[in-house]
């Protein structure tokens, strides 16, 4: 199974070096010198890392056969994905991998239904469950613990204890808010 660790962002210089969007609790293992990673693209790879440094708060990789800007900069917004053992655990407890998550019923605290994981959204500020409603339509629940309390990958539950608003069923045709077909 393949885990997604790493989004390439800018070239950094002009020896091939570029700037990466980490997504791994684990970089230091996942994004070490000598790793071999599958792209998505899969044309753009596999990418085997030559050399790792932090820069100003942001992780430069480069990457065997990348030896200049245009190099680099071709890769940019490639995902870099690592092969694990799908049994595999992340090693603290409040972690976990997307497939795990993906599939899971979502309840409130109060045992009412709200629908199934179906994604998750990684965006820089947070992670968002993408959770499919059971009437249609889907709902984003910020991956954060006040609002995610509970989650249990053996009983396939995440329990979620909504703000006021976050369920409000809208409806996803014209985007007026208004649940009409945008015909007045």
């Amino acid at each position: 199974m393949h885990l997604v660790v790493a989004r390439i962002g800018r070239a950094h210089g002009i020896k091939g070096e570029v700037s990466v969007e980490v997504r791994t609790d684990e970089p230091e293992l996942r994004l070490a010198p000598g790793s071999v990673l599958v792209t998505e693209p899969d044309t753009a790879g596999p990418l085997t890392i030559e050399s790792g440094r932090v820069h100003s708060g942001r992780l430069l990789l480069r990457f065997a056969g990348v030896t200049d800007r245009s190099g680099a900069e071709a890769l940019r917004n490639t995902l870099l994905l690592a092969e694990v053992d799908p049994d595999e655990l992340p090693d603290d407890p409040e972690e976990f991998y997307d497939h795990q998550l993906a599939g899971l019923d979502v309840v409130t605290a109060a045992g009412e239904a709200v629908g199934t994981v179906r994604e998750i959204a990684h965006l820089p500020s947070q992670d968002l469950l993408i959770v499919a409603r059971p009437g249609g339509g889907e709902v984003m629940v910020p991956f954060v613990s006040e609002i995610v309390p509970e989650v249990d990958v053996r009983e396939r539950r995440v329990v979620i204890d909504p703000p006021p608003g976050l369920l409000e069923d809208t409806d996803p045709g014209d985007g007026d808010g208004d649940g009409g077909d945008g015909a007045r």
